[in-house]
Parts: C-alpha cells; structure tokens; sequence
C-alpha cells in the first residue's frame, strides 16, 4: 500500500470511531476524493483490519459503519502541531476577547494532554514547545492570504530539527526568481502577507533577519545542514517592535479618539504594550512604541475622522513626502 494510502486508511478509522452515526461509502468518496471502487476497497481495509466494526441501516436502506467507542484507544495519539494548532487558536480567542470559548478550548486541549501516552507526552510537548516560539501573530484581522500546506509543513520540520533550507522565492516587486539557503527562525501571520523570519545562510545583510512571504516561496526543500539559533531571538520581541509586520526603527505613537467611538476603542488592543487614558471630555488617548507607519495608515484610516495622530508630530508631512 502506498505511504500516503496508508494514512488515509488510519484516517478512515479514526473517523469511523468518532462518527456515532457511522460512514457510508458516499462519505468516503468525498472525503477522500475516490471512486465508488475504490471507497469499497477502503471499508474492506478497515473490515479486515478492524473486525470490531459494526454496520447499521439509515435512512433509504443506507449502510453506514462504525468502529465502536475506545476500539482504538492506545492507537490514537497526538502531534505536536495538532497540540499547537490549538494553542494558537486559544490565543486567538484570547487576543480577540473570546474569552469564553478559548476557555472551552483549554479544557478540551486539557483533556487531550491528558490522554497522551506517557512515554511519547515529553517528546510531543517538547516539539509543541518550539513551534509555538517559532510562531505568531503579528495582526489579527482582515482577509487572510492562502499559504501552500506543504510549505508550511516543511518549514516546521525544518526548524524542530534545525536544519537549514533551500527556497526558490519569487521577489513581489520584480517578478524575478532567485533561490536562497536560508536559517528559518520562524512565521509570522500577517494581516495582508504571512511570512517566513529566516537568516540568509551565508551572512548576508548583516546577519539580520529577514522576510520572505510565504505565498511566494515557489518551492522548499530541506536541507543536511544544521544551524544553530541565536539564544537571543525571540519571534515575541520581534513583533512588538512594530505595528504590524513591516520593521522600521521604533517610534513614540498617540492617537486622539473621539469620545463617540471612545467604548469600542476602549475594546481594542493596538499594540501589546499600549497604554490606555481616558480624558475629560470622554475622547481616549492610546499610547505605545513601535515601528511600522505604513500599517499604521492602513488601520487609522479605518477610524476615519474620528481619530487623530498627536505623535510623531510629523505624522501628515511624511505620509506626503
């Protein structure tokens, strides 16, 4: 049986198990994208494998099976990016005052830390560790661009088992094509672009990182190479020196709100380390260091009037200029 066939077959059984109503052929022809033959071969596969399934007869004389509750017990486990999928979205939830619902998430993935086998929990969390370091957020909102799996994949395994990669990356202004070997530090999500946070492998630009979008990152391979990551970064720090994702040397911000949308602003987080004053008059002033004009521009211009930037001073002459 082919590699990727096999865990389709894996995948079949673990839902045959969680669906208390059972899985008809038809559901196995669209969830897996397969002929009718081929969806019969599967079942036959699990039958085989798994001779604890049981069939029951739905609705029109429709056959749906089922592999009974804890058949697979000590079968199924977890990997470290499911374990982060859900911590990223707890902090979603979190960053976006969902606060009910990510505490719904922390007691399933509570649940779910609990059920991991011993002897593999160390290893997992470990692993779990490192990607959410690698990680994160730098806005929140807004359409999100498509990223290719596999890349993303790539990159993860690249970074947990440090080692440097190969990209053929096509420049968003010139359309040209050029490869790299780079250090991948990291990703981070944007509101418009997600990027890749990664050092040129030869020193190049001063050994700073860098940023490459991750939609135009044509191909990757990972690479023998191994790489060792300054102690000293921190993807976390890196963020909060900007507004957004573009880095510029940090600035000192403040923004006037009217007291007509006072409430709503009083409900947002512009920058993690933001200060928040209420005036006299009801309007609110916020206040908070980082780079990032650009962005910045893009979500005052959301506001509309009822915003105006005290700081820098300069604010109107450099977006002319």
């Amino acid at each position: 049986m082919a590699y990727d066939k096999m865990y389709d077959i894996l995948d079949l059984a673990i839902w045959m198990q969680s669906n208390r109503e059972g899985v008809s052929l038809q559901d196995i022809m669209e969830r897996f994208h397969v002929a009718r033959r081929t969806a019969e071969r599967m079942r036959d596969l699990i039958l085989d494998k798994f001779p604890q399934t049981r069939v029951r007869v739905a609705e029109n004389n429709i056959k749906r099976w089922y592999i009974p509750q804890g058949t697979l017990k000590d079968f199924i486990q977890f990997s470290a990016e499911e374990l982060v999928a859900f911590e990223k979205a707890i902090s979603y939830l979190q960053a976006n005052s969902m606060n009910e619902n990510s505490a719904l998430l922390q007691k399933i993935l509570e649940k779910i830390r609990a059920n991991i086998v011993d002897k593999t929990y160390q290893h997992i969390d470990t692993d779990a560790e490192v990607l959410l370091e690698a990680e994160g957020f730098a806005h929140r909102v807004g359409p999100k661009i498509i990223v290719a799996k596999e890349i993303v994949q790539k990159i993860r395994q690249a970074i947990l088992s440090f080692r440097q990669i190969k990209v053929s990356y096509k420049n968003k202004s010139s359309g040209k094509i050029r490869t790299f070997q780079l250090l991948p530090y990291g990703i981070l999500y944007g509101e418009r672009n997600h990027y890749l946070v990664a050092k040129h492998s030869d020193g190049y630009g001063g050994n700073k990182e860098h940023y490459f979008i991750l939609s135009n990152i044509l191909s990757l391979e990972i690479l023998d190479e191994i790489y060792e990551i300054d102690e000293s970064f921190s993807l976390k720090s890196l963020s909060e020196k900007s507004f957004g994702v573009f880095q510029e040397e940090p600035f000192e911000v403040e923004w006037l709100f009217d007291k007509s949308v006072a409430e709503e602003v009083k409900r947002y987080e512009f920058h993690p380390k933001q200060t928040v004053q209420e005036n006299a008059d009801g309007s609110v002033t916020v206040k908070f260091f980082a780079g990032g004009r650009l962005e910045m521009d893009w979500h005052l211009y959301t506001w509309g009037d009822k915003v105006k930037v005290i700081k820098p001073e300069d604010w109107c002459e450099k977006k002319q200029g």
